[in-house]
């Protein structure tokens, strides 16, 4: 990796590493950033009335993408939104119960793929879109603005079982006992990913993550036909359209041979590490190849103290010199202090 020229400067320090650049500090922003552990997040969503108001309504969205950036000042915003709008908009029933999640109508076969619509609902999608234009333009020029979606692997898992569920056996039991199904589901999910990225990138979004929350249930073969190839198909398809597009990959779970593999295969601007990740060993792997993102312990942050002092150094340390961007192994919990938030921030800014 090289240290940033005079162009890289002019860049938001998260686009820097995306770039291949050593940015003169570290980058640090959190996945779910936007969430139930700020009370002013929790404000807003008692206003909207339930989940999805708050995603599809835009004052709401922009609200409370931009809340952690003027709490905090992070790096970058990354869009209020979820990775089941995509089969919501394809026409998929969806609701947010309180304490248990998100419930699909299930499709299990491909009649009930064959009804669903093969382009995303505008009259949905647009919303959210406008969102991410109005995000982009409150925002300090200084701060990278993320759009996202869940990757095809992880939304045919809720999609199958109408739920999320321990393993994803249902989706597991049919990509084997039904292939063709199967693929033609995720075939589906990557046309579909590929043009909500593209618009999200093009309504003015630097960079997008695509979430793989559920790769670490497939083997290794699987993970290569549910997990790498769809992603790769996503990244070739946005960058046709939107050339040198940034985009972070987080297969959660995945082995470091996975995700040496994921990198190889699909050439993506970085890759995020959940908690787990060996980091000497990953940065040894990869850190010439992509940046890498992550990987503090969610737990951690909720423990803070000396634990969380020393897990920010161990990690600061781990990746410096790389293209490193600080986030944390998986999203923020909702009985995270603030002033664990505060701390981690001040100690990565201080290293």
């Amino acid at each position: 990796m090289n240290a940033p020229g005079d162009n890289a400067t002019a860049l938001p320090i998260v686009l820097q590493a995306l770039d291949g650049q050593v940015p003169k500090r570290t980058p640090i922003w959190m996945m779910r950033q936007a969430g139930r552990y700020l009370p002013e997040y929790r404000a807003v969503r008692e206003k909207a009335g339930d989940f999805l108001t708050l995603c599809y309504t835009p004052d709401h969205a922009v609200e409370v993408t931009l809340q952690p950036i003027r709490r905090f000042g992070f790096d970058a915003a990354i869009l209020f939104s979820d990775i089941l709008v995509v089969p919501h908009a394809l026409g998929v029933p969806l609701s947010f119960e309180a304490g248990e999640g998100p419930r699909l109508k299930p499709v299990v076969n491909g009649t009930e793929l064959a009804a669903l619509r093969e382009e995303l609902d505008p009259s949905k999608i647009d919303r959210v879109l406008e969102a991410v234009t109005r995000i982009r333009a409150e925002l300090p020029r200084e701060t990278a603005l993320l759009g996202f979606c869940g990757a095809p692997w992880t939304v045919a898992t809720y999609m199958v079982a109408g739920r999320g569920t321990p393993d994803q056996a249902p989706a597991r039991l049919a990509s084997l006992t039904d292939p063709a199904f199967f693929g033609a589901l995720i075939d589906r999910l990557v046309e579909t990913s590929t043009h909500y990225l593209v618009a999200q990138l093009r309504a003015g979004a630097d960079a997008v993550q695509i979430f793989d929350s559920w790769a670490g249930v497939l083997d290794p073969e699987a993970f290569r036909r549910w997990s790498i190839e769809p992603i790769a198909r996503i990244v070739a398809g946005v960058r046709a359209q939107v050339p040198g597009a940034r985009i972070i990959a987080f297969p959660k779970g995945a082995t470091l041979s996975g995700l040496t593999e994921l990198v190889r295969a699909t050439g993506v601007s970085g890759v995020g590490l959940d908690w787990t990740a060996d980091r000497p060993a990953t940065r040894y792997a990869l850190g010439a190849k992509c940046a890498l993102q992550g990987n503090l312990d969610p737990l951690t942050l909720i423990a803070g103290g000396a634990a969380l002092d020393v897990a920010v150094d161990a990690i600061v340390e781990d990746f410096r010199g790389a293209a490193h961007i600080f986030n944390l192994g998986h999203g923020i919990r909702p009985e995270t202090p603030i002033a664990h938030v505060e701390r981690m921030i001040a100690r990565v800014r201080g290293a």
